[in-house]
Formats: structure tokens, C-alpha cells, sequence
């Protein structure tokens, strides 16, 4: 059954668009970017739906399409046939409004001024310039000075004990202060940034940032939840990665599945770089008592791979999320010192050294994998990047 269209105001700087960008999203003939609009839109729009069955979701709403329309005062989003789940009594949540407009915003942008951004030169000090750029340019950075971002990983597809757990040590950090960085899906995702906007309500702090970080390939089997008050969509995974270690100040990892193991390699690999020696990066790995078993298994891997000194840039703290917000808040005079020692921003980490090797878009076909070095006859960072 075909709806009525709903049009959609534009929220900030998007209400003027060039004739080139209008171009781009708006030529249904153009499938390379027309379409990636209009399913991250759909992913959008697919806040809070319990599944990550992204061909699924695509299938259901095949009737789904998106249009831009001119208005005197501007540009109009107009959506045809969207999922109703998102509605209250014929309006579209507010948070979900915003994520619409960020979409439009992120792809516009990377299109505009990186058209390169998933080739081989896009690494180094380019590729970093350009994760800082599209954090700056969404008005991420703002606020993010006070040594008072916390990234929280982990599996979006988790029982009810470990939404639990992940949304109490959410809290215990909103208590303290500390604003969330999220993959912005469901679960451990979610879980974080609601435990702290109640910490945050309890401290009366009204300024509470919740912020999402995502890439066009995974935001369909994570749709970004509507807690999220600051929505970054990045080109790919390594820069998605990236975003992640430059902007937060510490970092929870929770449990979960090849993605949340994904980043700690990375993480990992970067931290046992000889460069990154002094860099002050708090790492938790936590749970509720019933994960004990798979941290003890993760810590396992970790030492037989890459070594004990890996096992020693994290910390794992099982059922006890008061510890390990306290742990955290504990470190954030060691972590402001050495950012003035470094002379780099409290904003933005821009002393970490990350390798190519880390940046540059990996493509898992089957000779790429099995072109993949896995022998210890390397060094740990090295073996990292390829695990």
C-alpha cells in the first residue's frame, strides 16, 4: 500500500546544497550514489528494528525511495513509503530526523571533497587528515576537550544480563562526567549511551554527548539507535577505526563477536607500535560474571599471538562497572599530561602513530586472505594488522 510522502525539514548548514550535490543524490541513474543515499537513509529510518538481516531489510521496503525537493527557504527531504516504526502519531522522532540530515551530510561531503578516499594514497598523514576532517566537519570535536570521551565496543546482538551490565557501566560513567562514543547500533551499543543519559540527568548535566560512529556497509545490520545525539557516518571501516582511536580519551571493550575482536586488534597493534610507547590510552575489557570464560579466552589468544607485552595495555575487570569508571576517571590527569607532554590536542589524538597497513581498506576476498601473513616471524604490531 503506498503512503502519502513525508517531507522533512532540513536541520543546520544542509539547507543549501550546490547544483553539483543535488546532482548526486538525486539522479536515480547515478546507482552508485543515489542508492547508497537512499539505503543509509533506510538503515536510518530502521532505528531500534530488532534484526541485522541487512538483504532482509532492503527487500521489505523495496518501495522505499527518496527524493530532494527545492523550496524557497531551502531543500526538502521527501520519503516515500518509509517504515512507520520511527513514527509518533504521523511525525518522525526527532533524533531520527537529525540521523537523516547526517547521512546527507557525510556523503555529500566524502563525495565532494574525497572522491579518492577508498584508494591506496588515502593512508598516512592523508587519511588522517581526512578522518579529522569529516569529525570537524560534523561539529564531533566540539566539547571533546575535556578528556571526558569514553568509546565503548561491543556485540550488537546480546542477551538481556549483558544489556544490562553494558548499560550500568554507561552509567557509572555518566555519573562521572564522561560523555559515550558508540558504533551507534543496537546492544552494546545502545546500552552505554542510555545508562549515561540517566547519570547525566541525575548531575544535571544537560550537554550530555552521545555520540555514533559508522560506515555505509555496516549501518543496515546496525542501524543507528536514537539516543545518539551526534551521528558520524565515515567511508569505510579503517577510517571508521581510526575515528574511533583519535577521538575517544579511553576505551571499553564489551563482549562480542569478529567485529568487537576486529577492534581490539587493532587497537592492539597500534598501541604496540614503538612510536606509541608513552601514549596514555586506558583500555578496559569488561562483562557481567556469566563472560568471565570468554575474556579469559580472549586474554588466551592475545598472549599466544601476540605476546605477553599485548596483555599488558589492557585491563579486564569482570562484573564490576563502578571499577571500571572509576578506573578510567582514575587515569584522566595521566592522560591530560601526556597530551600536554606530547603538545597535542585533548580533542583529537594526533600523536598516534597508525601504519597504512592499518588505514589503507582491506578487501576480504579469498586470495587476499590467504595472501595474509599470520606467522610470528614478525613483529607483534605487524601481526596485529594482519589478524
Amino acid at each position: 500500500m503506498t503512503q502519502n510522502p513525508v517531507q522533512l525539514s532540513p536541520v543546520g548548514w544542509m539547507s543549501q546544497l550546490s547544483q553539483n550535490e543535488m546532482a548526486l543524490i538525486t539522479d536515480h541513474t547515478n546507482t552508485k550514489h543515489y542508492h547508497l543515499f537512499r539505503n543509509c537513509v533506510l538503515a536510518v529510518l530502521n532505528s531500534g528494528a530488532e534484526t541485522d538481516d541487512m538483504t532482509s531489510m532492503l527487500n521489505k521496503h523495496k518501495s522505499f525511495a527518496i527524493d530532494l525537493i527545492r523550496r524557497e527557504r531551502g531543500v526538502k527531504i521527501e520519503l516515500l513509503n518509509p517504515p512507520q516504526e520511527v513514527f509518533v502519531d504521523g511525525k518522525l522522532i526527532s533524533g531520527v530526523h537529525e540521523h537523516v540530515f547526517a547521512v546527507m551530510r557525510d556523503l555529500l561531503y566524502v563525495e565532494s571533497i574525497y572522491p579518492n578516499h577508498s584508494t591506496e594514497s588515502c593512508s598516512g598523514s592523508a587519511a588522517t587528515d581526512m578522518v579529522f576532517d569529516m569529525l570537524r566537519h560534523a561539529n564531533a570535536l566540539e566539547y571533546n576537550d575535556g578528556i571526558n570521551t569514553v568509546v565503548c565496543w561491543g556485540g550488537h546482538s546480546i542477551g538481556h544480563t549483558e544489556y544490562q551490565y553494558t548499560k550500568e557501566v554507561g552509567y557509572q560513567l555518566g555519573l562521572r562526567g564522561f560523555d559515550i562514543c558508540t558504533g551507534c547500533g543496537p546492544g552494546a551499543m545502545k546500552a552505554p549511551s542510555t545508562g549515561a543519559a540517566i547519570g547525566h540527568a541525575k548531575q544535571r548535566i544537560k550537554n550530555g554527548r552521545y555520540v555514533g560512529l559508522t560506515e555505509p556497509s555496516i549501518i543496515a545490520a546496525e542501524p543507528p539507535n536514537a539516543i545518539v545525539n551526534k551521528l558520524v557516518i565515515l567511508p569505510d571501516i579503517e577510517k571508521r577505526l581510526e575515528a574511533f582511536v583519535r577521538f575517544g580519551h579511553a576505551i571499553v571493550v564489551f563482549p562480542g563477536g569478529v567485529g568487537t575482536a576486529e577492534e581490539l586488534l587493532y587497537l592492539l597493534g597500534i598501541l604496540l607500535h614503538s612510536k606509541n610507547q608513552s601514549q596514555q590510552v586506558p583500555l578496559v575489557l569488561t562483562g557481567p560474571k556469566e563472560t568471565s570464560d570468554y575474556f579469559e579466552a580472549i586474554n588466551a589468544f592475545v598472549e599466544a599471538t601476540l605476546g605477553i607485552e599485548a596483555t599488558q595495555k589492557y585491563r579486564i575487570i569482570v562484573d564490576d562497572a563502578k571499577a571500571v569508571a572509576q578506573h578510567i576517571n582514575n587515569q584522566r590527569e595521566v592522560i591530560r599530561n601526556q597530551r600536554l607532554q606530547n603538545g597535542d590536542a585533548f580533542s583529537f589524538n594526533w600523536s598516534l602513530q597508525i601504519e597504512p597497513e592499518f588505514q589503507i581498506p582491506f578487501v576480504p576476498t579469498h586470495e587476499n586472505m590467504a595472501n595474509l601473513h599470520l606467522h610470528r616471524d614478525q613483529s607483534s604490531a605487524d601481526l596485529a594488522a594482519n589478524l
